[in-house]
């Protein structure tokens, strides 16, 4: 991973994703975000983490909809899967 500003993407896979890095140092970012637009509905949930490699990390899923943010995280690499 290079150091870069800013890293925007769109990722297809059961669903669309749009995600954003910002300030991006290695394989760290200091905050990123996705929305997502999956194909199958889910249950609503909040979930909120910290610790494993994230300062904060905030999930938001309800339906369809699903909305995540970080801050001061590991980099999502979506290459690797």
């Amino acid at each position: 991973m290079k150091n870069s500003l800013i890293i925007c993407d769109k990722r297809e896979d059961y669903g669309t994703d749009w995600y954003a890095s910002i300030i991006n140092i290695r394989k760290w970012s200091l905050f990123q975000v996705s929305v997502s637009f999956n194909d199958y509905p889910s249950w609503p949930y909040l979930q909120i983490r910290s610790g494993s490699g994230d300062v904060l990390n905030v999930l938001f899923w309800a339906h369809k909809f699903g909305l995540d943010f970080t801050f001061m995280s590991r980099t999502w690499d979506w290459s690797r899967y």
